[in-house]
């Protein structure tokens, strides 16, 4: 899954939406992604102790695509749930081994109503 497929509900790391308020709360949602990073990964990641630059940014941009999977999740979690937002969002970041990488994305699915 990719953020393109997310459900289009509204995800907010604060409590609440600016102009909302929650009419109901639904329950705690969250989205895991895990990716390999692979040898290539570890070998990137081992010239940036070195001082390659070029290799911390690919690992930065696959971190990001592996938060917007993770996102994706939730939001997907949420939206089976009737939620129309996500509020109080927040992330977890581990390594699993040395050749993996987790992500999950948490918070909890909310029905907003317009104020």
């Amino acid at each position: 899954m990719n953020i393109s497929e997310a459900p289009s509900i509204r995800i907010a790391t604060t409590d609440g939406i600016t102009g909302t308020r929650v009419a109901t709360t639904l329950n705690i949602v969250i989205g895991i992604a895990i990716r390999s990073r692979g040898v290539g990964g570890n070998i990137m990641a081992g010239l940036d102790a070195l001082g390659n630059g070029r290799a911390l940014d690919e690992y930065r941009d696959d971190l990001a695509a592996i938060r917007r999977d993770a996102l994706a999740r939730m939001a997907a979690e949420a939206e089976k749930l009737g939620a129309n937002a996500v509020v109080g969002v927040r992330f977890d970041t581990a390594e699993v081994g040395r050749e993996m990488v987790e992500v999950v994305a948490y918070g909890t699915a909310v029905v907003l109503q317009d104020t």
